[in-house]
């Protein structure tokens, strides 16, 4: 058996014979693989336009901020202008209710009966004590002024009169009490000052005359 028999013989030991590869031309997808166009290029007149409207944007924009802020603005104003009008309105509440506590004790005072001159005093004695307390808390402070010697910024004279147990512009009569508040005048005192008596003029001799000594 020659050996080309024996190759007829055993297919099984014979290669298989190879089938030529088909290659299938690849497709292209026209919308991925097809070139991209050139972008269009814009005449100088049309890129202006273009930065133009950038621009027209930006000021629309920043315009509505401004608008924005601007009512913003208005409102805080206008709160401010109300607390300010009700700070104005209410500031002085504390101290109205500690007034009408000692109004509150005077109308006690002038509606006790059987009020006798000696009881009323002593009443009205205690209201002023409350009145001057609610005073210092409040940092208001008499002014001295009797017996001190006159002080344009503490003082208001009212008139001069003469003494001679005083030194001339010496503060001799009270007119009205002067306070400070915080340590600035909050009002004046009005007073009397002392001066110095007017001399008298001598009274002229008379003159003899010749008749007398004759």
């Amino acid at each position: 058996m020659t050996s080309k028999e024996k190759k007829q013989q055993d297919p099984e030991e014979t290669p298989e014979a190879l089938e030529p590869e088909v290659i299938e031309p690849e497709v292209l997808d026209p919308e991925e693989d097809a070139p991209a166009e050139e972008e269009k290029k814009l005449s100088p007149m049309e890129e202006l336009q273009e930065q133009l409207k950038k621009k027209d944007a930006e000021l629309i924009e920043q315009k509505t901020d401004f608008l924005r802020e601007k009512a913003d603005l208005e409102n805080f104003r206008k709160r401010l202008v109300k607390d300010k009008a009700d700070a104005v309105q209410f500031a002085n509440e504390r101290l109205l209710k500690e007034l009408v506590q000692i109004d509150d004790n005077m109308n006690r005072a002038l509606n006790t009966p059987n009020t006798t001159l000696e009881t009323l005093r002593e009443g009205v004695e205690m209201i002023q004590k409350q009145f001057n307390t609610f005073l210092k808390n409040q940092k208001v402070e008499p002014i001295e002024a009797m017996g001190k010697p006159f002080d344009p910024s503490l003082h208001e004279v009212m008139t001069q009169l003469e003494s001679e147990e005083h030194d001339e512009n010496t503060v001799i009569q009270e007119y009205s009490k002067g306070f400070t508040l915080n340590g600035r005048i909050l009002r004046s005192a009005k007073v009397v000052i002392s001066k110095k008596p007017a001399q008298e003029a001598p009274i002229p001799k008379k003159e003899e005359s010749v008749e007398d000594e004759k």
